[in-house]
């Protein structure tokens, strides 16, 4: 019960402050098409330098939890999902939007939300430091098998060809190794002066996930959107109190499936969100309901995707392996501060570890009181311009990117990885397997090169990284990991060309 006598710390003034800043952003954020939860978190990392680290990742978690919820307001009401974690709330939220139960089905959406996420951070609370004392074993092998994982995990699940996928892993290995070798002090791939300390990971994650997203909302140009607007009515919060707890099921189901799902890495929100609807539409006694503005959907949708925003984080801050492309967004910002996730996490920062943790216990409810009166404020930012839009986020990036180093040079470094990526998602290649690879990449190889040195002074580099019980295990999931993945993948494309002949 450690994190009690922590929870103090989070009602500071400027810390409540920053918490009650990053939920309301992150409500209206989220509800803007287009800027997913990992966008939102990669724009705010540079705001958090001056702040002390407790503070930054309060201010970062706020914002990924809100973020999360906050995107059921754009499904529901435009069906437009506001993140991919909310595309199984737009089956049935818009559809109780047209038949004028859009406050309610808001409604159902935040305290589904609050729930599946309390519960989802007390998984967080009481597995971490467990799971932290087991990383007391982890040695040089391990941390590299470690890093390797954490990039083929997110490149085989979070892309829809498991090839590119980890072709994007490889790219953002090799971005990693560009400026002075730290051992050696060697120049590697140093074709401009900007580059000679590397890439900074801050303007590598906005221009990796906001660029594209700007070029494409300025493609768009000032055409209106075609998207059905919804007028939001009132409608009594105690109807919806009720309507949740009446739906038990849901709820369970839910926050169950989130809660597993999260705990598993580069799975991500959209198909705890999808699992949760589906499984709870085969276990309700009103299934063929679904679909037609249900209830059920909805609170089992959102009660998922913000039930695995909790454990997502498990195996960032006990192993380093991301949980979501957000987490690895995150573990560049803990980076940032100097903390390494693991034992030394728990061990050396605990102020840090905790004040975090109980944060976004208590920014889950504070989501849930604001997103019931942010709610109407968010729906009309969904409906700004993608222009205007494109050019605010724009200024951000570039504000965010100067402000790190006082740099010109990282604004080209932002600029230019953001247009690439841009080009690069258009063949089907995806930004979080190259960002983790990039975070990744100087971890792996200082482990590497440690755990060669040891081994040989001790034993050959074969031996030391290929044998022992938990390197084989790490191999084994890798391999695993890779090859359930292709299977999957071939899977669905004989499905598809079934389909199709069928046609």
């Amino acid at each position: 019960m450690e994190f009690v006598s922590y929870l103090s710390e989070v009602f500071l003034p400027f810390n409540f402050l920053l918490l009650l800043l990053g939920t309301v952003g992150g409500l209206i954020l989220g509800a803007t098409p287009g800027l997913s939860p990992t966008m939102a978190v990669a724009l705010l990392i540079p705001f958090t330098f001056q702040l002390a680290p407790a503070q930054g990742l309060i201010l970062l978690g706020a914002a990924y939890t809100s973020t999360v919820a906050g995107g059921a307001v754009s499904a529901i009401l435009l069906k437009i999902p506001g993140a991919p974690a909310n595309i199984a709330t737009t089956l049935d939220g818009h559809a109780m939007a047209q038949k004028g139960e859009g406050a309610k089905a808001l409604q159902l959406s935040f305290l589904a939300s609050a729930v599946g996420g309390v519960f989802g951070v007390l998984l967080l609370i009481f597995l971490t430091p467990i799971l932290a004392k087991w990383a007391l074993a982890f040695g040089p092998s391990h941390l590299f098998w470690l890093a390797i994982l954490g990039v083929t995990v997110i490149g085989s699940l979070d892309s829809s060809s498991v090839v590119k996928g980890l072709l994007s892993g490889c790219i953002g290995l090799w971005l990693a190794t560009i400026g002075f070798d730290d051992i050696m002090g060697a120049q590697r791939f140093i074709f401009h002066s900007a580059l000679g300390g590397g890439i900074n990971v801050i303007p590598a994650l906005i221009g990796l996930f906001a660029i594209p997203q700007v070029i494409t909302m300025f493609a768009k140009g000032r055409a209106s959107t075609s998207a059905e607007i919804i007028v939001v009515h009132k409608s009594p919060i105690k109807t919806a109190i009720a309507e949740v707890f009446n739906r038990k099921r849901a709820l369970a189901i839910g926050t169950a499936v989130g809660s597993f799902i999260g705990l598993i890495p580069g799975v991500g929100g959209q198909i705890a969100g999808l699992v949760a609807y589906d499984q709870s539409k085969k276990f309700s006694p009103e299934r063929d309901k679904f679909g037609t503005g249900h209830s059920e959907g909805v609170i089992a949708a959102e009660a998922a995707n913000n039930a695995m925003v909790g454990p997502s984080l498990v195996p960032l801050l006990t192993l380093s392996i991301p949980g979501s492309p957000t987490a690895a967004v995150l573990l560049g910002g803990l980076l940032i501060h100097g903390i390494f996730p693991g034992s030394d996490l728990f061990d050396n920062h605990p102020d840090v570890a905790w004040t975090f943790i109980n944060s976004m216990l208590i920014g889950q409810v504070l989501m849930c009181v604001f997103g019931l009166y942010v709610a109407g404020l968010a729906a009309s930012v969904a409906r700004v311009p993608h222009s205007v839009m494109a050019a605010v986020v724009l200024g951000l990036a570039v504000f965010g990117s100067y402000s790190v180093q006082n740099s010109m040079g990282d604004v080209y470094v932002m600029a230019s990885l953001g247009v690439a990526m841009y080009f690069l998602e258009r063949f089907g290649f995806s930004a979080a397997p190259l960002v983790l690879g990039l975070i990744l990449g100087p971890i792996a190889e200082a482990n590497f090169i440690q755990g060669s040195m040891i081994a040989n002074a001790t034993s050959s580099v074969s031996q030391y990284f290929f044998t022992g019980p938990l390197n084989l295990t790490l191999i084994i999931i890798v391999v695993t990991s890779i090859g359930y993945s292709f299977w999957m993948e071939l899977r669905n494309r004989r499905y598809t060309s079934k389909e199709e002949v069928m046609e």
